[in-house]
Parts: C-alpha cells; sequence; structure tokens
C-alpha cells in the first residue's frame, strides 16, 4: 500500500461518527468472557461468536474498522466467507493485532514490556496479503509505588515505535496504543502526570523512527482516577484532564484519536467520549473517537450466550452500544437514549 492509500486508511479510520472494534482478544482473554456465559473455549465458539459480530446487518454505520486476531484473521463465517472479505463488503477494514503480548521487565519487578518485534516485518507482509489493512500494538504502563520507571517509559516508547515503522514498510496504518492502566488508587492527577510522560516518550521515539504520523492512529486511555481510588473523578473532569494531555503531547499531524476503555463500564465510556467532543468540538486538530472491545461487547456476549436463537438479540445490544459510541464520537449522546433502547 502507497503512502496516499495508507493516509486515505487512516482517515477512513476515523471518519465522523465512527469508531473501531477491538475483537482481537487473545484465545486467553477470550476464555475469560468465555467463562462468564457458561461457553466452552474451542474454536469453532470463537469463529461462532466471531461470526454473530461481523454479520450484524448496519454495524458498518457506526464502525468503521476491527482488529482482529491472528486466528480470527484466518477463519470464515458460517457461510464461507474469510472474515476480512466480511469485514470488508460490509464497509468495515479488518486490522489485526500484531504483538506478541506484555512480558516482565527485566530489573523492573512489577513492569511489563510489549514483544512481538522479533518477525514482525514478514508477518505484516503475510496480513496484508490476507486483508488486513492496519494494526495494533499495546503497551501497558503501570502506575504504583516507584512506577512507572524511566526504564519502563522508555522501553515501551521504543518498541511502539520500531512496531509502527515496520507496519508502514510493509502498508499497514498502525494504531499506536500505550496505555496507562487504571488498576491501583492513584490519584487523577498522577493518572495525569504519567498520561503526559507516557505520550511525550512515545512521540519523540515515533519521530527518532521517522515514522510518519499522518498515516497512524493514537489509542489512548483516558486520564482517570485509579480504579480504587477514594475520590472518583466526574466525567467532566476526566474530559478536561484528558484533552488537555493529548493538546500537549500529540502532533496535529495524527490522523485521529480513539479511545481504548480500559475497564470502565459500557456507559461510561461513551459518557466521557461524548463529553470531550461536546466540550471541545471544533478545536481540536484531530477527531476523538473510540477502539473499544468489551465496552462493546460485552451486553451483546452476555444477549448472545452461545446459543444460535440468541444471535439477533446479541446483535441489537451490539448495534446500540455501537450507535451510542457512534452519537458520543460527535457529542450527541443521551444517556436517556439508553433507557429508550431498553
Amino acid at each position: 500500500m502507497s503512502v496516499s492509500e495508507m493516509r486515505q486508511t487512516a482517515l477512513a479510520m476515523v471518519a465522523k461518527g465512527r469508531g473501531i472494534l477491538a475483537a482481537d482478544e487473545s484465545t486467553g482473554t477470550i476464555e475469560k468472557r468465555f467463562k462468564s456465559i457458561g461457553v466452552e473455549n474451542t474454536e469453532p465458539n470463537r469463529r461462532a461468536y466471531r461470526d454473530m459480530l461481523f454479520t450484524t446487518r448496519g454495524l458498518g454505520q457506526y464502525v468503521s474498522g476491527v482488529i482482529l486476531y491472528d486466528e480470527t484473521l484466518r477463519q470464515s463465517s458460517h457461510d464461507g466467507v474469510p472474515f476480512p472479505e466480511l469485514l470488508a463488503r460490509n464497509g468495515m477494514i479488518p486490522g489485526i493485532k500484531v504483538d506478541a503480548g506484555a512480558k516482565d521487565l527485566a530489573l523492573c519487578p512489577g513492569e511489563k514490556v510489549t514483544e512481538g518485534l522479533d518477525g514482525l516485518a514478514k508477518r505484516c507482509a503475510e496480513y496484508y496479503k490476507m486483508g488486513a489493512r492496519f494494526a495494533k500494538w499495546r503497551a501497558v504502563i503501570t502506575i504504583g509505588k516507584d512506577m512507572p520507571t524511566t526504564t519502563c517509559i522508555a522501553a515501551n516508547a521504543h518498541a511502539l515505535a520500531r512496531y509502527a515503522a515496520i507496519c508502514q514498510a510493509n502498508g499497514l496504518v498502525p494504531i499506536v496504543e500505550p496505555e496507562v492502566l487504571m488498576d491501583g488508587d492513584h490519584t487523577i492527577e498522577r493518572c495525569q502526570e504519567v498520561t503526559e510522560w507516557t505520550l511525550n516518550a512515545v512521540y519523540d521515539a515515533l519521530y527518532v523512527n521517522r515514522v510518519s504520523l499522518e498515516e497512524s492512529v493514537l489509542k489512548p486511555s483516558m486520564v482517570i482516577s485509579g480504579a480504587d481510588a477514594k475520590r472518583q473523578a466526574p466525567v467532566d473532569e476526566v474530559a478536561d484532564r484528558t484533552v488537555t494531555i493529548l493538546k500537549r503531547c500529540v502532533p496535529a499531524a495524527v490522523a485521529g484519536i480513539v479511545f481504548l476503555s480500559g475497564g470502565q463500564s459500557d456507559e461510561i465510556a461513551t459518557e466521557h467520549l461524548d463529553a470531550m467532543n461536546k466540550r471541545f468540538k471544533g478545536n481540536l486538530p484531530w477527531p476523538l473517537s473510540f477502539s473499544y472491545g468489551r465496552a462493546l461487547q460485552h451486553a451483546s456476549l452476555h444477549a448472545w450466550k452461545g446459543s444460535a436463537a440468541n444471535v439477533a438479540a446479541a446483535q441489537a445490544a451490539l448495534l446500540h452500544r455501537a450507535r451510542m459510541n457512534s452519537l458520543a464520537a460527535t457529542g450527541e449522546y443521551r444517556p436517556d437514549l439508553e433507557k429508550k433502547a431498553a
């Protein structure tokens, strides 16, 4: 894919009112999700679940692209259409998770670095041939006693930048995902400080590694209170602090920003995104949208329960959440719309 094609893809990924469905759960992660509904974690069940998601009629109106796991990229729908082709037919761009997961960072107890650079160029070339047009790599930053360390921030920024460069060299638009975890009892002020530090390090590394920002998308965490913090910051404060940091750290050239939900509840993730777009509409250099996994799938998964008889209800639940987040991406969401749907 040429630079101009990658740029068109990046812009299409963040088109007005559309976001990204993260359906890239590893086999281990999907097992936890399936356990919650009493479904066995088998390849046919994983395929059936993703088939239910991807064949939802009208989903492409709200979802611009779908991040897939390696296994899913190679699977087909119940009527034999390869998933990448199925998504493209329905107006959604196929993407692929390319990292090998967060592993213990040597000499930094409690911290992680994401691995997967070995052989990445070859994998990216294969994924492109299979229909993928963008990729994702997630780095995790933990806030805790004496954490994060400069070592952790630098190692993850470097890995993200090397990944992004390799993707672009092979025609894939990189989603750059530095997640500051919400685990812990830290304040929102501490989260803001660490998020700013992380994003500055990431964009320094992207520059050093010659990554073209116009053909990239940022997937950050929001600036929120730690999950166990005594004070949970209200929605407007989360919106203000998050946008403040983005304006300080993210170059205007970046194609767009799609937030991860990071363990927030479905509706809170939607409310936070909506507040940012309501308060700063027209005053930002990039669109703010969503790239949610659990916060898009949770209601749908629990409606499905592994039964073909429940597919219509599960798809309705997914379409509703996608529509709510589409409205939030343009600052037009209202909580009463949830009640009307219920």
